[in-house]
């Protein structure tokens, strides 16, 4: 596997499709498991496969794409609006879902994608996403810990 810097090409990749699936949720105004269920599992992972071209263009064209091609209309959930302390970037929480989608690869022996759909179909994706409690900058085997036992340890 290509490393460049700390990470894994494919790490890379990956932190790259969380943080598009969050920028795309905050234009929308939708919940992240509605963009990852809108967009479904070929065109996640065609994100995935071709991360590494798509992060060398803006962003918010990327996403207009993507947004056009799956039909993702404007929702009403805004927790970028209701947050009432220091906004966390649509790369912070693609870091936060990176790394549980590798951890829950990794436990539960499935593909990446799959992970990643399993994990924004979980409750902890709304845990994280409640960006007025404290769920998503918890350590990562913490966050993990709970998707694995289904509860908040």
């Amino acid at each position: 596997m290509s490393e460049i810097g700390r990470e894994s090409a494919k790490d890379n990749d990956l932190f790259f499709t969380c943080s598009l699936i969050d920028y795309i949720a905050r234009k929308t105004k939708n919940r992240r498991v509605d963009v990852v269920n809108a967009l479904g599992k070929d065109r996640i992972e065609k994100i995935y496969d071709l991360a590494d071209v798509y992060h060398s263009d803006n962003i918010d064209r990327v996403s207009e794409d993507f947004i056009e091609e799956a039909g993702i209309s404007q929702g009403n959930f805004d927790n970028v609006g209701k947050c009432k302390f220091t906004i966390p970037t649509h790369w912070d929480i693609g870091k936060v879902y990176k790394r549980l989608i590798k951890g829950v690869a990794e436990e539960e022996h499935i593909g990446i994608v799959d992970a990643l759909i399993k994990v924004y179909n979980s409750f902890v994706s709304d845990l994280i996403d409640d960006y007025n409690g404290s769920f998503y900058y918890e350590n990562p085997s913490y966050i993990l810990e709970c998707y694995l036992e289904k509860d908040v340890l």
